[in-house]
């Protein structure tokens, strides 16, 4: 079907299941290929009061309507079904999750979900719940976010020179995203997670984040811009990738690998001058890591995405608002795991934009 304009497409659905290996018995988020999702990530909204030019065109995305957004309700019976299913991890993502003005709500009711799924789990078991924000206007929310049950917290930060934020974002903001982020510090969600786009325009000031997110106790992460960007600008030439990061950063800094801490997290980790701090770059280009992925996501609009680029997704919002019982809606899930595609493309020996699956929406309507 075609996509309406600005990336968001029309419901497309997944392979049918009697064309795949038959499925098997497990509860679980497992697929063809022996993967199981684990980490959630539920975008809440379309919107944002950013228009980084890798994420969103200058005029946004079009609006959702309310009624087509999940409800606090329905996104905590989701995350239920997830955490009954083995989801252990939780991120709420947008457009800008601080949009939504329940954001609170929907985080205390997925808190009490999860809990409730975790009673039929054993006691060693636990969720974790965070949030990826531009961090505007966190310094007034960041208490009461975590007094709803936030544990985490990701900032997507690409430079601390005005002028470059200001160029890249469309928005003069980056002293609100700095007072943001130490309102999220002062409510004790440190060590807070600094998430950078690798971009031509702001790796000569690489450096200079790093040291600034040394000297603020930040956990710094650099991650290779994919093509998914809203206005399908992106192209092989314009990747900086993890090679150039790191000749960039060792011309002020001794970096040394350590690797990955978790098999399933896509950032490669550096001691920064023998440590302890760390700086990790996702290589999501140039190296891909779809054989270890453990992610599956919502959409806003209640969709699953089993993948970042696969354009299927299978429509859970519907059966939750026709009455669906829990199990039949898990079982709608597992169908949607069980079809995603073994990688999305970045594991072609060329790195043209068409050897990655084609999508039709951008990051901003996809979540981080």
């Amino acid at each position: 079907m075609a996509a309406v304009s600005l990336g968001i497409p029309t419901l497309r659905r997944a392979p049918r299941l009697e064309d795949l290996p038959p499925r098997p018995e497990d509860a679980r988020l497992v697929d063809r290929y022996g993967r199981i999702a684990r980490d959630l990530r539920v975008s809440l909204t379309t919107a944002c009061n950013l228009r980084c030019t890798y994420c969103m065109p200058a005029e946004g995305l079009p609006v959702i309507p309310r009624d087509e957004l999940l409800t606090p309700g329905e996104v905590a019976r989701l995350v239920g079904i997830g955490v009954r299913m083995g989801i252990r991890d939780v991120r709420f993502t947008g457009g800008e999750p601080l949009m939504r003005r329940d954001l609170e709500e929907i985080l205390a009711a997925s808190r009490e979900a999860a809990d409730e799924a975790l009673r039929e789990r054993p006691p060693s078991d636990t969720v974790r719940f965070a949030i990826t924000t531009n961090a505007l206007g966190l310094d007034k929310r960041a208490e009461a976010l975590v007094a709803a049950g936030l544990d985490r917290i990701n900032v997507s930060l690409d430079t601390v020179d005005h002028a470059a934020f200001a160029a890249l974002t469309r928005r003069d903001r980056l002293d609100d995203v700095l007072t943001g982020i130490r309102g999220a510090i002062a409510a004790g969600l440190s060590p807070v997670k600094i998430n950078a786009v690798l971009l031509p325009e702001v790796l000569a000031g690489a450096p200079d984040l790093l040291a600034w997110a040394l000297e603020h106790g930040c956990r710094l992460r650099f991650i290779e811009e994919m093509p998914l960007d809203a206005d399908g600008n992106w192209t092989r030439d314009d990747v900086v990738s993890a090679a150039d990061l790191l000749e960039r950063l060792g011309t002020r800094f001794t970096l040394t690998p350590v690797g990955r801490e978790d098999p399933s997290a896509p950032a490669e980790e550096w001691l920064v001058d023998d440590g302890p701090a760390t700086v990790g770059i996702i290589a999501s280009v140039t190296r891909s890591f779809c054989r270890d992925c453990d992610r599956t996501r919502l959409t806003a609009e209640g969709t699953v995405r089993s993948c970042l680029f696969g354009n299927e997704e299978t429509d859970l919002r519907g059966l939750l608002r026709s009455g669906a019982a829990d199990e039949e809606v898990a079982d709608a899930w597992r169908g949607a795991m069980w079809a995603k595609p073994r990688a999305h493309g970045s594991d072609a020996p060329e790195l043209a934009r068409d050897a990655f699956a084609d999508t039709a929406r951008s990051m901003g309507a996809i979540g981080g």
